[in-house]
């Protein structure tokens, strides 16, 4: 029997997006259709397409897909926003008799849909005041604070996500309690899942991410920003691995073999931050994600 959500994560460049679409098509061929929901922060995002490897419309083999496209590059993601819209979508799907599948890499995006918790409040002047101190330091003097006061919470963001070391900073002094505390463990939730991991070893990841960034590159990354209105773009599609580094290129502030170096290194750091975020779950089945048999196996733990 088919739980009510698949939820296929893992590192950039294990192949979640090609899994998702391999297991839709065999459901559907066996009479249980089954939609796709985005998990990728950056996907949100309308023209942002070649460095975020989102599908295109012919790519998506007629399976439709959900929260692609919603937001404007002006647009400041929350994944508090998205849990409802997400959450919304999943609903929608099993109205439809269809199933789930939801599919990224952001680990808080994909935890705020499957686990039941809610996001604590914000507040506008302790907000402008950790943002006015990222943009005149930038985001090392957040990162080492959060680290003497969420070790964990700090390892997780990583020393380069101003948006999120602001917003964990902001928690703490909000609610006196670690950031972590309100993270999901877990243990409670929001709909039956199963949880489908992919990992690849190092060994072959590190050359994959590589070249996948260098394709970037070469599938016309510098077109694709050149044509975004810098008027509009807002500090997250701004600050998105690969866009930053390609911005700097064509200011001039980078030559392009050092742009493409950066945002490969800041990929590779995403994929360890995105691994450790990833083994945390207690109920996921971790894949070889070259496994030549990857969907049967796949499709026997979803029907266990």
């Amino acid at each position: 029997m088919i739980v009510a959500i698949v939820a296929i994560v893992g590192a950039t460049g294990t192949g979640k997006s090609g899994l998702s679409l391999d297991l839709a098509g065999r459901l559907a061929a066996r009479g249980t259709p089954a939609e796709v929901i985005n998990a990728d922060a950056m996907q949100l995002y309308r023209g942002m397409d070649i460095g975020t490897a989102k599908l295109s419309v012919a790519e998506r083999r007629g399976i439709p897909h959900h929260l692609l496209d919603v937001l404007e590059i002006s647009d400041e993601a929350s994944v508090a926003a998205y849990q409802v819209d997400a959450r919304a979508a999943v609903d929608d799907v099993l109205a439809r008799g269809a199933v789930p599948i939801l599919v990224g890499g952001s680990g808080l995006y994909v935890s705020s849909v499957l686990w039941n918790f809610t996001f604590p409040g914000t507040d506008a002047g302790i907000r402008a005041a950790l943002e006015a101190e990222l943009e005149t330091s930038g985001p090392g003097i957040l990162y080492q604070r959060l680290t003497e006061l969420d070790p964990e919470a700090a390892k997780a963001i990583g020393p380069h996500n101003g948006r999120r070391l602001v917003r964990a900073l902001e928690v703490i002094q909000l609610t006196g309690e670690p950031f972590g505390a309100g993270l999901p463990d877990g243990s409670e939730p929001w709909r039956p899942v199963t949880i489908l991991g992919l990992q690849s070893p190092r060994e072959t990841l590190v050359p994959r991410l590589n070249a996948r960034v260098e394709r970037m590159w070469a599938d016309g990354l510098l077109d694709e920003v050149r044509g975004l209105d810098r008027n509009r773009i807002g500090v997250t599609a701004a600050r998105a691995i690969g866009y930053a580094q390609a911005l700097a290129q064509l200011d001039g502030r980078l030559p392009e073999t050092e742009a493409i170096e950066q945002a490969a290194s800041l990929t590779r750091r995403y994929a360890r931050r995105q691994v450790g975020w990833f083994r945390r779950y207690p109920k996921a089945t971790w894949f070889d994600a070259d496994d030549a048999e990857l969907v049967d196996h796949a499709l026997g733990t979803i029907d266990a």
